[in-house]
């Protein structure tokens, strides 16, 4: 990637403190962009700002339950506060829980849903007017593999992931006139806090990952890096509306 191709940009990236997010943030603050990162562990933020700021970026966190309507709407009002615009809005913050359908709280499913999806419907609700005002934008969607494969325990985190890339179809046709690209990116199996509990809770997970990966390995955080910057910057000004895998040909296997 191009040093500086994002000078001048602004990006929030929400759940951007740890995992998937943070190797986003890093890629999109190595290539020159301004983050803010958005989280509720305030700790892990610090951590997550500080690192950034080693790569030369300017970095904020912001506080925020991506959940919350009200608190969404201050994320981005804050964002434009301090620097004055937003340019890429990573959708990332997330969670699972893992069980059966007949087993599923509907407390437990609105919880899941609410997070994973209804986040990214606020968050790139209130980013549109900012957006366009400011000429276009960028959104990047976090959908999963299981936006493509059906899986026994996780039919929430699945139906969430599903709608991501639905809700990113729509607003890429909604938006296209207004220079806003919104894509989705579907990670595979990346080595990170959410993956290491899904090994602990299911047995044999981590053979099976392997056994149907063709790079012989789990991802990591970094390896998002590089289709943030992709996604974020104006290499994919023509590119809109997609779902793309990042998963070591995960998805390719018959």
């Amino acid at each position: 990637m191009a040093d500086g191709e994002l000078k001048g940009r602004v990006a929030v990236v929400t759940g951007g403190n740890g995992g998937i997010g943070l190797g986003m943030a890093r890629g999109l603050a190595g290539a020159g962009a301004a983050v803010v990162v958005s989280g509720r562990n305030a700790d892990k933020s610090r951590r997550a700002v500080a690192e950034l700021a080693a790569l030369g970026a300017e970095a904020v966190a912001i506080e925020a339950d991506v959940a919350d309507e009200a608190a969404v709407n201050a994320l981005i009002r804050g964002t434009v506060d301090r620097f004055g615009r937003l340019d890429v809005l990573v959708n990332n913050a997330g969670m699972n829980i893992r069980k059966p359908v007949q087993d599923l709280t509907l407390a437990e499913w609105r919880r899941v849903l609410d997070t994973n999806l209804t986040s990214a419907f606020l968050s790139c609700r209130a980013a549109y007017p900012i957006m366009k005002r400011g000429g276009g934008g960028k959104i990047i969607n976090i959908g999963s593999m299981m936006s493509i494969f059906g899986t026994s325990f996780a039919p929430a985190y699945a139906a969430s992931k599903g709608g991501i890339v639905q809700l990113t179809k729509a607003m890429a046709s909604a938006w296209a006139r207004d220079n806003i690209q919104v894509n989705a990116v579907l990670p595979g199996w990346i080595d990170t806090e959410l993956t290491q509990n899904a090994r602990r809770e299911v047995q044999g997970l981590h053979d099976r990952v392997l056994a149907r990966t063709p790079a012989d390995r789990w991802g990591v955080p970094a390896d998002l890096s590089g289709i943030a910057v992709f996604l974020g910057g104006p290499a994919s000004d023509f590119v809109t509306g997609t779902a793309i895998p990042v998963d070591g040909g995960y998805s390719i296997q018959g």
